[in-house]
């Protein structure tokens, strides 16, 4: 099932968007703010973006432009009241793949959305998301699975994406505040007992001994960091160190219907 992440601030829109989507067969999943949308496009690896212009935080440029330096190549269709030409320029510079201003019809978007998802699949099927490995646990990042000793082990999304946001920072210190945007998107609503919480569940599942935490190491005052994590294929020469860079996925969220009046106010 193709997932498709809706970064829109209209609830209505949004809405609209995601009910009609489901009921052609797609995964959605929605962000209402720039920044938690980056973060969700950075854990969830969606297969492709639907990004409004005008979000509150960062605004629909920023976040295009720092998905793709951060190496996201799943295809983006900009869709947004500003109709100017030298907007659209500029989203396409940035690296949009596709436009679309609202009032916009619906059977167009629809065919749109089915195009990108079929002119990405090629370059999906070769692009696999890495496998990280702390000693004995075995983070599936493109499977969205944990494994201990090869047995699976039952997280819940929340957990595996902070397991995953640590893992794929290969043993680097990752403080409480960056968990908080890029786990959570920055919610007003998290706290940093929040995080705390999640991480002490996390040993609860996966250590043998509280007292000695094997996998996720504190460092007082600061955060949290992986034992040591590596992808597949990048050698551990001693615990907690590797001999190549380790890759980055941070990593941690149906068209049929008839128009309805969400479709005709261009707004946001």
């Amino acid at each position: 099932m193709k997932r498709i992440l809706i970064v829109e601030d209209n609830p209505d829109l949004a809405y609209g968007l995601r009910n009609n989507l489901e009921i052609e067969g797609y995964e959605v999943d929605v962000a209402d703010d720039g920044t938690k949308g980056l973060a969700r496009a950075r854990l969830a690896q969606p297969d492709l973006v639907v990004l409004d212009l005008m979000l509150p935080g960062l605004d629909g440029y920023r976040v295009l432009r720092r998905m793709r330096e951060a190496g996201l190549e799943m295809p983006v269709l900009v869709l947004t009241a500003r109709g100017e030409e030298t907007d659209k320029v500029r989203g396409f510079k940035l690296g949009a793949d596709d436009y679309v201003t609202k009032p916009f019809g619906l059977l167009e978007l629809l065919a749109r959305v089915e195009a990108l998802l079929r002119r990405s699949s090629p370059h999906k099927t070769t692009a696999r998301l890495p496998v990280y490995r702390l000693a004995d646990l075995e983070i599936d990042a493109d499977a969205h699975l944990v494994r201990r000793s090869g047995d699976i082990v039952d997280l819940a999304p929340k957990e595996f994406d902070l397991l995953l946001a640590l893992a794929s920072r290969g043993g680097s210190v990752v403080s409480r505040l960056e968990l908080m945007r890029e786990v959570w998107g920055y919610a007003d609503s998290v706290v940093t007992r929040t995080i705390d919480t999640h991480v002490a569940e996390l040993r609860r599942k996966l250590d043998d001994d509280l007292a000695e935490p094997r996998y996720i190491i504190t460092v007082r005052k600061v955060g949290y960091r992986a034992a040591s994590a590596v992808p597949s294929g990048v050698v551990t020469t001693a615990p907690g160190s590797v001999t190549a860079p380790v890759a980055s996925v941070s990593p941690l969220a149906g068209l049929v219907a008839a128009p309805s009046p969400w479709m005709s106010s261009p707004t946001g």
